[in-house]
């Protein structure tokens, strides 16, 4: 006679079981991969296949196990989006969203480790987009700029305008500015080694529009990063 088969019993997240912040953070977010996604849901909601699409190497297992383990923590939530559209998306909750200067700062550590792109590195344009915008960080006009890559294009939130999702992706609708550069001249601007104006001078950088914002960034009048 078959034994009966028992009931799979849930798995405990793992635990540094540790009474110290940082190891309760590292609880949820330590995973391999967390971090990623947090990032890719920083520019706003996110279909499974877009997620999987710009996480170069996450299998779809990992994918959907960290997304789970998101939304257990409460650092994302999943709900389906109004017809026409129709899909399911994740979106990080407010106590996500906190992680954008962990984030970025990890960005900041991170980027003198980068030097040459290896061959088989993968790279999407809206990966600049919280460097950049550390490195435009000072702006005395807020608004909208469109950055143009030959990788793709996204669009971050300066100033005033930085409240809620950091940037997006693809066009903006109606920008403020619009910076064109490639990867080359976004890494030196990350790093600090050089401002926008100077790349705007030695034709690394141009930026389009004619408002006070675009103005501002021509010149180059906020503090070297």
């Amino acid at each position: 006679m078959p034994r009966q088969q028992q009931p799979a019993r849930p798995a405990r997240r793992r635990s540094y079981d540790q009474f110290c912040a940082t190891a309760r953070a590292l609880d949820s977010v330590g995973d391999r991969w967390t971090l990623l996604i947090v990032r890719e849901l920083l520019a706003g909601p996110r279909r499974y296949t877009d997620l999987h699409a710009d996480l170069p190497g996450v299998s779809t297992d990992v994918l959907a196990s960290r997304l789970k383990d998101m939304e257990q923590g409460g650092l994302a939530v999943r709900r389906r989006l109004p017809p026409p559209a129709a899909a399911a998306v994740y979106e990080l909750t407010e106590h996500g969203r906190g992680l954008l200067p962990v984030i970025s700062a990890l960005a900041r550590w991170g980027a003198p480790a980068l030097g040459e792109r290896r061959p088989t590195d993968a790279v999407r344009a809206h990966w600049f987009a919280l460097p950049l915008l550390r490195a435009l960080d000072g702006l005395s006009h807020g608004g909208v700029v469109e950055v143009r890559l030959p990788e793709g294009e996204f669009h971050i939130r300066t100033g005033t305008e930085a409240v809620g999702e950091a940037y997006g992706y693809g066009p903006a609708g109606s920008p403020d500015a619009c910076l064109v550069l490639d990867a080359d001249a976004a890494m030196a601007l990350t790093r600090g080694g050089t401002t926008l104006a100077e790349a705007v001078e030695d034709g690394s950088a141009k930026v389009l529009g004619d408002t006070p914002l675009a103005e501002e960034l021509r010149g180059g009048q906020y503090p070297r990063v």
